[in-house]
């Protein structure tokens, strides 16, 4: 059986930084593609970056560039997300999910077959 487990969040001041974990088993761990989203309340879920566990190639949205680190420890079976410079908008419930897709796109998170639970992130002052 699949399972992804996030751990990681809390609460944050603007301009903090976290580092969040996913926990994978069930699964070829190299055979993936692991993808971060995030929802905010009233506001449907958004593809945050995602790494490909076969090369170890990432991708960021706009929202993250420049500002965040995908990376994974293939000895632990398990992706960070490592965010920067955190405001208010980046509170949110963050969810890693896995993929064996060669077509799947963070772009539509539908198409990430497994999901975590997700953890939640609040930035307040």
């Amino acid at each position: 059986e699949v399972q992804l487990v996030e751990s990681g969040g809390g609460l944050v001041l603007p301009g903090g930084s976290l580092r969040l974990s996913c926990e994978t088993s069930g699964f070829t761990f190299e055979h993936y593609n692991i993808g971060w989203f995030r929802q905010a309340p009233g506001k449907e879920r958004e593809g945050l970056a995602c790494i490909s566990l076969t090369t170890g190639d990432t991708y960021y949205e706009d929202s993250m560039k420049d500002r965040a680190a995908v990376s994974s420890d293939n000895a632990k079976k398990t992706v960070y997300l490592q965010m920067n410079h955190l405001s208010l908008e980046d509170t949110a419930v963050y969810y890693c999910a896995a993929t064996s897709r060669a077509l799947a796109t963070i772009h539509i998170p539908a198409t990430y077959e497994h999901w975590g639970k997700g953890t939640l992130v609040t930035v307040s002052s």
